[in-house]
């Protein structure tokens, strides 16, 4: 049995495919998703989710604030703003961050710092 997953950005489908794990960071901290998980919805915060599909290698996407939903084997990431690792440009982002905190937005610094965990550089 796997888990069939969405992840999608307000512009777009980021990936969509099937899994046997999800790992994403919510409001009430990180939770892991198999199959027979309990329905449920929470908030996503700034973070790295990782899939794990059933063919293929490890899909890794920087998400800002959204949503999970799990239910029946289903799993959707709802966010705004998702990236995954190779869309990430490693200038833009460090410009982005410095933006960010020089203007004391705590948001957005929270969303780029998630960007540079995407691709393990420390913030």
């Amino acid at each position: 049995m796997t888990l069939q997953i969405e992840l999608v950005a307000a512009d777009r489908v980021v990936w969509s495919g099937e899994a046997r794990e999800v790992i994403a960071r919510t409001a009430e901290g990180d939770i892991g998703v198999l199959t027979g998980h309990a329905p449920l919805l929470s908030l996503l915060v700034p973070g790295v989710v990782e899939i794990f599909p059933v063919d293929g290698d490890t899909v890794r996407a920087a998400v800002s604030e959204g949503f999970i939903s799990v239910a029946a084997d289903r799993v959707s990431i709802l966010s705004e703003d998702t990236f995954l690792a190779d869309e990430v440009d490693e200038s833009a982002l460090t410009a982005e961050l410095e933006k960010a905190r020089s203007s004391d937005d705590e948001a957005a610094v929270r969303r780029a710092e998630a960007k540079l965990r995407l691709i393990g550089k420390a913030s």
